[in-house]
């Protein structure tokens, strides 16, 4: 395939789900996690509301204006069956409101074949929310959360990744590391939740969720959808389905970009999500932690026998010697492609995907990494026009972050989180940091009520708000 001219996608990129602003996890399918609008958190004052639930809360996701989504799981590693659940909120009455954490619908415990892992939730285009979790998917009233269809995957393992692609089309994915075998891709008929042809194993496995993008080809609309394997990056084609190849599910490999990111197994992790932006695939390695590993080499996903007890603690050692790398991969040409340690400090690990934000002054763009195992935030600037691997350190941040951040282009700001363990006798806390995407200045921090942290999602609310989701608790920030 070639003429790839234009990779920062279409209107027609959103086509498959419904006219909010921040639909799907990331905000949309390339990842960039931008929010619309300022945040200004200099200009005004952080107020927070909290919601502590004992549950594993994933992301939320909105459809009609302030009417917001959130999906998780239980942390039920042992003991009494798993579930995913789906809740309704209100967030029409403006600022931290504690009432707008409390849910106004909650669906039925929803099945999940026994797995426990984050999965992932949407607000479809033909109305209704879909919830993967496990190894089941499930389509929701938007109203009552009640379950309209119900569909068992054909792979029994835990799935982290959903899109809705531009003709409505579902495609789910499972979770496997390496030597687990080749990762299972599903696309799913919407309405009834029938399967699209036969699902497509790829030659590698893959943890991180998959990324889409809609591009122009000598005129011609076409759709790609990226997924991080076990040592390559992989791009599909997709295509109507019915044909022949790739068992009629419509998704091809493209043969013409298949960058290798990790030549070194012994030194480096495995990569989470991607991040499309600025004509680049964005990445960072170092994934597959011993509690990632712990989790996905228990079968069914994340059941243990006994209480598995630290063994989960996303904190232990990284079992590789190499420091965190950020990994940038032209989507024009696979063998342009630059590498970068932020921190150069040995054992890094993370437990998510960096962000990429194209213009952050004249004549540059910036990418933010950091390394979760050892802490530290970083800002990597990349000159516009540079020869291919020229990045360099612009700034680092002392501060521990594990989540999905946002980014709000506009006033150059990036919120995620920075985890205080409690290692000088007081309690853990997991707060919120805004940050000058520019400099790496700290301007503002706000406490969750969070004493756990993990690697989920932050989303942007309109009015200068944005939600977090950890384990245990939910929380509500504004800015006024």
């Amino acid at each position: 395939m070639t003429g790839l001219d234009r990779f920062e996608g279409r209107p027609g990129a959103r086509d498959g789900y419904w006219p909010s602003a921040w639909p799907a996890e990331c905000g949309g399918n390339r990842r960039q996690k931008a929010a619309v609008g300022r945040l200004d958190a200099a200009a005004g004052t952080a107020s927070v509301a909290s919601r502590r639930n004992g549950r594993w809360n994933v992301m939320f996701v909105e459809r009609e204006l302030d009417q917001w989504y959130l999906g998780g799981t239980m942390p039920v590693f042992s003991g009494p069956e798993p579930y995913g659940w789906v809740e309704r909120l209100d967030l029409s009455t403006g600022g931290a409101d504690p009432e707008a954490l409390e849910p106004v619908a909650q669906s039925a415990p929803l099945p999940c074949g026994s797995h426990v892992w984050c999965g992932s939730i949407l607000a479809h285009a033909n109305g209704a929310v879909y919830s993967v979790n496990g190894s089941y998917l499930h389509k929701l009233d938007p109203d009552d959360l009640s379950v309209l269809a119900e569909r068992r995957l054909p792979a029994d393992r835990s799935h982290n990744g959903m899109l809705a692609l531009r003709d409505g089309t579902i495609v789910t994915k499972d979770l496997r590391l390496e030597g687990q075998g080749g990762t299972t891709l599903t696309r799913l008929e919407p309405d009834s939740l029938e399967l699209v042809g036969e699902p497509m194993v790829l030659p590698e496995g893959s943890m991180g969720r998959i990324a889409a993008d809609v591009v122009d080809v000598d005129g011609t609309a076409i759709e790609l959808v990226y997924v991080t394997g076990t040592e390559h990056l992989w791009r599909l084609v997709v295509g109507e389905p019915g044909g022949e190849g790739a068992g009629g599910c419509g998704l091809e490999i493209d043969p013409s970009w298949r960058p290798r990111y990790r030549a070194n197994r012994g030194r480096y992790g495995l990569s989470w999500d991607s991040c499309l932006s600025g004509g680049d695939c964005w990445i960072m390695d170092c994934g597959d932690i011993e509690s990632v590993r712990a989790i996905h080499t228990a079968m069914p996903n994340g059941r243990f026998d006994e209480p598995p007890g630290n063994r989960l603690s996303w904190r232990r050692p990284a079992p590789w010697p190499g420091a965190q790398r950020l990994l940038r991969f032209s989507l024009h040409d696979d063998g342009d492609w630059a590498e970068i340690e932020p921190f150069g400090t040995p054992g890094g690990g993370i437990i998510a995907p960096p962000v990429h934000v194209p213009e952050v002054g004249p004549g540059a763009s910036m990418a933010v990494a950091w390394d979760s195992v050892n802490g530290g935030l970083a800002g990597v600037e990349v000159p516009s026009g540079a020869a291919s691997g020229e990045m360099r350190v612009a700034w680092h941040l002392d501060v521990r972050p594990s989540m999905q951040p946002v980014v709000y282009p506009d006033s150059g700001e990036l919120v995620i989180n920075d985890f205080r363990p409690g290692d000088d006798g007081g309690p853990p806390s997991d707060d919120l940091v805004v940050v000058d995407i520019a400099t790496g200045s700290l301007i503002d921090r706000v406490a969750t009520g969070s004493r756990v942290a993990n690697g989920m999602f932050l989303s942007a609310a309109g009015g200068r708000r944005v939600l977090y989701a950890s384990t245990t608790a939910v929380a509500l920030a504004a800015w006024s």
